[in-house]
């Protein structure tokens, strides 16, 4: 896996893909800059070795959210929001091209010095983008002589910025910027050498969400730990009354199945044993606890309750290496954070004691750094539905474009 310090970019022009899908508020003020805080170490290595950048990315999905009159928003999804955070970040002048392939933007990063940096405009106000279009990537390959792709959370899709354009570069232009490295090689950590006891963490509202990810994770994992409301789709399928708890009823065959494999293969699926219910999904709504195969008529599970959270936590810390994806209720109401926010401790707990712990998706690791933990565990990734996918198995189009 050839990273960014295998190449001394002296006098060299590098196109970065990164991952600058940030949120903003109505007033295009950046709400999180964690994703252009990430890109950082890798635009420094460039311009530290005497190179010239030029960032590329996405920024929501500008042709599918028209305008009512059927326009492109260019306002609302404009990279040019970024430019005064990614300067003050870099304490550089970042130029900014208004597209990303048309003559300007040419005529821009051919003239680019050594240690300046040019951000092109969203790469999805062009359909080649998601389509992939060779012609395209071509046109986006004219901006640099290496390529680096440090965008892990687009690395699952094939689109022209993450996987086509390296078509255009030799092996030895191309490679992982240091987040892209990272990511890989945590995930590789986790799924092919993982220190036993393995102990998988898997939250979040869908069983059909998480199966690819649980069927490849029976035959790595020692504990998988279900929570969040899929779990109440695998008490329903065992007979148990479940109110009105978030359940999939055409996937009711397929939980019992997960739960006769996971016993053929020797792997203990840890279901929570019990729930803070209540009678509306609603912070304010009235709770009690009980168990998961008796929750009454009208009443929903939000949060896994003490008897499970006393369980799990015993298992989480008699583990080596720990996996997180999805959490354990309606952590963004305060009255059913506290499930989501123990397993967060625990798995920081773990981690102090000398397991491995990654955080992935974006549901645990808002939770994660909501609880100010993102610092004690020991990886947390970036990665969203590229990192799902990995874990399911999958070849990340992104990743083995650089291989």
């Amino acid at each position: 896996m050839q990273t960014v310090d295998s190449i001394n970019f002296n006098n060299k022009r590098a196109l970065v893909r990164v991952d600058f899908n940030v949120p903003f508020d109505k007033q295009f003020n950046i709400t999180d800059d964690t994703r252009i805080k990430a890109a950082l170490p890798t635009i420094n290595k460039i311009l530290n070795d005497g190179g010239s950048v030029v960032l590329m990315s996405h920024l929501g999905r500008p042709l599918k959210k028209l305008k009512d009159d059927g326009t492109v928003d260019i306002e609302k999804f404009s990279l040019k929001h970024v430019v005064d955070r990614l300067s003050f970040l870099l304490a550089k002048t970042v130029l900014f091209a208004p597209d990303c392939i048309d003559e300007n933007s040419k005529h821009l990063s051919a003239n680019l010095q050594n240690g300046q940096i040019l951000l092109l405009e969203n790469t999805r106000f062009h359909k080649g983008e998601e389509k992939g279009d060779e012609d395209f990537a071509a046109q986006l390959a004219y901006h640099g002589d290496v390529y680096i792709n440090d965008a892990f959370g687009s690395a699952h899709r094939a689109h022209a910025s993450t996987t086509i354009v390296a078509k255009h570069f030799a092996k030895e232009n191309k490679c992982f910027g240091y987040l892209m490295a990272a990511e890989v090689a945590n995930a590789n950590k986790v799924l092919h050498n993982a220190a036993k006891p393995f102990t998988a963490i898997l939250g979040g509202a869908k069983v059909s969400d998480k199966i690819l990810i649980i069927e490849n994770l029976l035959n790595i994992a020692d504990n998988i730990i279900i929570g969040g409301g899929m779990a109440y789709t695998f008490f329903k399928a065992q007979g148990g009354e479940v109110g009105n708890s978030l359940v999939e009823a055409d996937k009711l065959d397929l939980a019992l199945d997960v739960l006769q494999r996971a016993k053929e293969k020797g792997v203990n699926i840890l279901l929570p044993k019990d729930s803070v219910i209540a009678d509306k999904f609603d912070n304010a709504a009235n709770t009690q606890i009980t168990i998961n195969t008796a929750i009454p008529e009208g009443w929903m599970g939000l949060d896994i309750a003490h008897e499970a959270i006393q369980e799990f936590e015993t298992t989480i810390m008699t583990s080596k290496t720990i996996l997180w994806n999805g959490p354990m209720g309606v952590f963004e109401m305060d009255n059913f954070q506290n499930g989501t926010k123990s397993i967060a401790v625990a798995v920081a707990h773990a981690t102090a004691e000398g397991a491995f712990s990654l955080v992935g998706g974006g549901d645990s690791v808002a939770a994660v750094n909501k609880f100010e933990l993102a610092e004690k565990v020991s990886y947390v990734s970036t990665g969203g539905g590229a990192l799902l996918e990995f874990f399911e198995g999958k070849t990340l189009p992104g990743v083995a474009a650089l291989l």
